[in-house]
């Protein structure tokens, strides 16, 4: 077990990255396909086959799912995994081609590094191809490349975000993962501490947002230029609703690491997927992915590396 959501039966990931550029990609593989549910709850989404998710709606299962840079550009990098999919006729049968379901979600990273360059259809097929279910790199990788936090006092004073993982396993074998890309504009706070781990980072010490908030501290970022995007993968049994209920519980890791979360900053979104399996009870899950995804957010700030003129978590002077 490696305490990644690749520890869940069925799940591949690949990352693919520019560090001078400081973008890059996610692919996160489910080739035998998965039920899938979505939860958006922040108020700047970009997002791609998300309506599919809905219940009501006809497609059962996905093939992928693409976390990606570059703003909205970095959606195209979800049509580079199809491409890798569909050359492994991988995806839903409708007679003349198998078409494979990836939906997607980016993060804002254009102030850093390049803006000119983002994940693109090449960078989505390097990213399925190199999928692996054993251990991945976190960090610097993948879509936490460019990934930031701690932006209410300006993008000037932010510190590293990056791409994080986690896993559990239940006593009867089920395992539930986690993978996010950690690009907030609040705080990334420990939860059994309220330590800020990566904030507005001023005169050699973080800021407390939260405390910027009661000073009626007016952001200097355009609105929508941030977002904490991830997946909760289990090897269970579950309906589309019931996936998309596990995706709303999850946002309470958000919640419990992220200070503001949801805001009209970002476009904070999860995507949830069971590979199949036994019967859970959907609150079982649900409750222990809120958990699972505070540890990845977690696992990404302590993995991440100063990049760009940026300072991560790991490189904060001792009295921090």
């Amino acid at each position: 077990m490696y305490d990644q959501i690749t520890d869940v039966p069925g799940v591949k990931v690949g990352n693919k990255e520019n560090q001078q550029a400081l973008t890059g990609c996610t692919a996160i593989l489910f080739e035998g396909g998965a039920v899938a549910g979505v939860d958006v709850r922040g108020s700047a989404p970009g997002t791609r086959e998300t309506d599919l998710l809905n219940p009501i709606n006809l497609v059962e299962k996905v093939h992928a799912i693409c976390l990606s840079g570059g703003s909205a550009f970095g959606l195209d990098a979800a049509s580079g995994i199809m491409k890798f999919l569909e050359e492994q006729e991988i995806g839903l049968d409708v007679g003349v081609a198998k078409v494979p379901i990836v939906p997607a979600a980016v993060l804002f990273d254009l102030p850093i590094g390049d803006p000119k360059v983002r994940p693109d259809i090449q960078m989505g097929y390097e990213a399925a191809n190199a999928a692996t279910a054993e251990k991945f790199s976190t960090g610097n990788f993948g879509a936490g490349c460019g990934a930031t936090a701690g932006k209410l006092a300006g993008l000037g004073f932010c510190m590293k975000g990056g791409l994080g993982s986690a896993s559990l396993t239940l006593e009867n074998g089920v395992v539930i993962g986690a993978i996010v890309a950690v690009n907030p504009v609040g705080d990334v706070r420990e939860p059994s501490t309220g330590e800020i781990l990566a904030g507005p980072f001023k005169n050699g010490i973080i800021l407390d947002s939260i405390k910027l908030l009661e000073q009626n501290y007016q952001a200097t970022i355009p609105a929508g230029s941030n977002t904490t995007i991830g997946v909760i993968a289990v090897n269970a049994d579950l309906t589309k609703a019931e996936a998309t209920k596990v995706a709303q519980m999850a946002q309470d890791g958000y919640a419990r690491t992220i200070f503001p979360a949801h805001t009209m900053f970002d476009g904070d979104t999860i995507f949830a997927v069971a590979t199949g399996g036994e019967r859970i009870p959907v609150d079982v899950i649900g409750g222990l992915a809120a958990k699972v995804m505070e540890r990845a957010i977690i696992n990404a700030v302590k993995s991440a590396d100063s990049a760009g003129g940026i300072i991560a978590h790991k490189d904060l002077p001792k009295n921090q």
